[in-house]
């Protein structure tokens, strides 16, 4: 049936979002269809039951949901879209899972602007590809104005857990593993930081988010059990990630802060700002903690993938002080990072 003129067709292809692209009708409808079904189109998706199917092997799944309200929107070397993507793959991954579907919810305030929606879709469409995974339901929401912020998103994935990666806890870390990253840590914070043009910084640093379940899977198909436990570092940094798998284990953790790989524009900024690079978010990086006897061939084998290329053995778990987290300058005793008190990077996932 076609659509009439007049009023609700004017109200279905403005500019901007309204209330009536959330009411549940024809303006809702074709909102839908014109930025979110096109997007993210698939076999599951385009079927717009209330929920999707989704064909699973037999095995375990691991599902997570986060949500993202990063200001700005967009930043150097990424986005709002692609973030809120990446964010729940990294869950899944660290899960030792390869993800298999997401859910896309979008919040999106009364004024936003159509064009500015439809690019945060294509991105997180583009990632959702480059993950290899598809957005296969979700759900729209319009706030009125001055009750939102722009548009936030929350994502959920569901993924299949790898029969390597039964055992891999934040409980499982021991006494002896070697404690891994993925590569320099702090873009993301900094990048997202420095694109709110408040600081009247210039650096140049782009966000490190990417999806990490391909390294994940090579990393498992090296030294499969010898992983213990996964993580991928964001609010809070690696020093938080680190306390709660500290605490989580029992153990204490040791790092070597001369070890650890931090960008020369990241550290820069971190100084100037009197902020620790330990505690500020990654958005693309992966925390390994690995067994002594496997950690040669887990850091060969992530230095080969290109989200790991900048890999590095940056500290061990030791038995004592349990629950804690060290750090080794190399320049007097120890000092200790204790868990983040307040936020200050707010908004920046």
């Amino acid at each position: 049936m076609t659509r009439g003129t007049g009023p609700a067709r004017d109200r279905d292809r403005a500019d901007v979002v309204t209330m009536a692209h959330g009411a549940g009708g024809k303006a809702s409808q074709a909102l839908v269809q014109s930025v979110f079904a096109r997007a993210f189109a698939n076999p599951a998706l385009d079927a717009m039951g209330d929920a999707a199917l989704v064909d699973v092997p037999a095995g375990r799944l691991a599902f997570s949901t986060d949500s993202f309200v990063v200001s700005p929107l967009d930043f150097p070397g990424g986005c709002l879209g692609d973030l809120a993507v990446n964010g729940t793959v990294n869950d899944l991954a660290a899960c030792g899972a390869t993800p298999l579907a997401l859910s896309a919810g979008f919040i999106v305030e009364e004024g936003f602007p159509r064009s500015e929606l439809e690019h945060q879709a294509r991105a997180m469409a583009q990632a959702a590809a480059r993950a290899g995974v598809a957005v296969v339901t979700g759900d729209t929401k319009v706030v009125q104005r001055g009750r939102g912020d722009g548009c936030y998103v929350n994502t959920s994935g569901i993924g299949l857990v790898s029969p390597s990666a039964l055992a891999i806890s934040p409980a499982a870390a021991r006494p002896g593993d070697r404690v891994l990253v993925s590569g320099p840590i702090g873009d993301h914070g900094t990048a997202v930081m420095l694109a709110r043009g408040e600081l009247g910084l210039e650096a140049d640093v782009v966000s490190d988010t990417a999806a990490l379940a391909d390294l994940v899977q090579a990393l498992l198909g090296a030294v499969g059990g010898a992983v213990h436990c996964l993580r991928d570092p964001t609010r809070g940094g690696v020093a938080s990630v680190l306390n709660e798998i500290a605490a989580s284990s029992g153990t204490a953790v040791v790092v070597n802060e001369r070890d650890v790989p931090v960008r020369d524009g990241v550290r820069g900024v971190c100084e100037l700002l009197g902020l620790d690079p330990l505690y500020v978010a990654c958005e693309g990086r992966m925390l390994a903690f690995v067994s002594p006897g496997a950690a040669g061939a887990a850091l060969e084998a992530m230095r080969a993938h290109p989200m790991g290329a900048g890999a590095a053995d940056i500290g061990y778990v030791t038995a004592d002080p349990a629950g804690m987290v060290l750090a080794e300058s190399g320049f007097g005793g120890p000092r200790v990072l204790d868990m983040l008190v307040g936020d200050p990077l707010p908004r920046i996932c």
